[in-house]
């Protein structure tokens, strides 16, 4: 016997269903901001109870809309990687010197988690089988990794290594911020100095073993270089 679908309220028309679905995304939204700040409030630790009572709904009216914790977790991991992304990539690509953008990027992605500690930490904590995260690595590592790998084709540089190094980043990213909220010993400007520094020493020297020099300020400049295997560098005309 074929299992009832059951109906979206409104029927099963194209149109009714179309306005069920976009009604129940636009709700989800309404609850991870109402997530967002229960967990901003309470801590890592909020409770579902604590959370509906935020949205000011019941906890049978939050589980119509997901399926379990797990979900509305993943939903808030959805949100905090957009809130990266959108703060992360204008910065990596608006006009200056390149060494800067690094640097304006890292500072972004800490002052973006420095805003909401609590949910950047309850979705670290959460990390298992079932990791809220992996959905939102995955979309911030695509991201760079398409930035990565046209900036590398622009240096005439082999750019088969961005997805690795894109997820590289995340991975980075994600260990520093939770070191710098944890031990809070450091200002937010010198962290991102710190991490900076090493994005950019780490991507430098991968351009100029393939023959292509950055210097301070981000420009191309010619270099000799001569591999481990010996091969003749490669040279670009400086731009």
């Amino acid at each position: 016997m074929t299992p009832r679908v059951k109906t979206p309220p409104g029927g099963g028309s194209d149109g009714r269903s179309t306005r069920w679905s976009e009604h129940r995304e636009s709700r989800r939204t309404d609850l991870v901001t109402a997530a967002v700040a229960a967990i901003d409030e309470h801590g890592p630790a909020a409770s579902i109870a604590e959370i509906a009572a935020s949205a000011g709904v019941s906890k049978p009216v939050l589980y119509r809309y997901f399926s379990d914790k797990a979900d509305l977790y993943r939903a808030v991991g959805h949100w905090g990687a957009d809130q990266v992304t959108q703060a992360v990539l204008p910065a990596l690509v608006e006009s200056g010197p390149m060494r800067d953008r690094v640097y304006r990027a890292c500072d972004a992605y800490l002052t973006v988690i420095s805003e909401h500690p609590q949910v950047f930490l309850l979705l670290i904590e959460h990390r298992s089988a079932d990791d809220p995260l992996a959905d939102g690595k995955e979309q911030i590592a695509t991201s760079l990794a398409k930035l990565i790998g046209d900036t590398l084709r622009h240096l005439g540089v082999d750019a088969a290594g961005a997805e690795p190094w894109a997820h590289g980043v995340v991975g980075m990213g994600l260990a520093v911020g939770e070191w710098w909220l944890r031990r809070d010993i450091m200002s937010r400007e010198a962290a991102s100095q710190y991490l900076a520094a090493f994005l950019w020493n780490a991507f430098s020297g991968f351009v100029a073993d393939h023959g292509v020099g950055l210097d301070g300020a981000g420009q191309l400049r010619l270099v000799e270089v001569e591999t481990p295997a010996k091969r003749p560098s490669r040279r670009k005309d400086a731009r």
